[in-house]
């Protein structure tokens, strides 16, 4: 199925629920090609998360549990000030990132630890890999 990425001031699709982690025996979330997903970025739903920054979930359990997601930065978009609840594992799939520690080029694991805290700024757009032990909150 393919979607297009919703901008500010229109109206976004109806979307159904992100998936859940399953209670029991289910098979393992798949992503072939993770490198040259950005190529294909098309064939997915994304949601608006901040301006100029969109999500696609993997999994995610209730509002501030263990959740996975794949995050789009439009060029020059930016993630507010906020704090790290549990520990935060970003991969960077390609552009890159920066923020008061630096910044992260394609290829760059980039582990926040739980207690952290940081704004985030793409001068020329990103797709990072995210896995939360917990999700994060804003202080903006």
């Amino acid at each position: 199925m393919t979607s297009k990425i919703v901008k500010a001031g229109e109206t976004p699709p109806k979307k159904a629920a992100p998936p859940r982690l399953p209670i029991g025996p289910k098979p393992p979330i798949v992503i072939h090609d993770l490198l040259g997903l950005m190529e294909r970025s098309d064939e997915l739903t994304w949601e608006p998360f901040l301006a100029g920054v969109y999500r696609h979930w993997l999994y995610r359990v209730e509002e501030d549990g263990p959740a996975a997601a794949l995050i789009y930065f439009e060029p020059g978009s930016r993630v507010p000030l906020h704090e790290h609840i549990g520990f935060e594992h970003v991969v960077v799939l390609s552009g890159s990132q920066t923020d008061e520690n630096g910044t992260a080029k394609t290829g760059t694991l980039v582990i926040n630890m739980p207690g952290t805290r940081h704004s985030l700024f793409s001068e020329g757009g990103c797709l990072v890999l995210v896995v939360y032990g917990r999700r994060v909150r804003f202080l903006e």
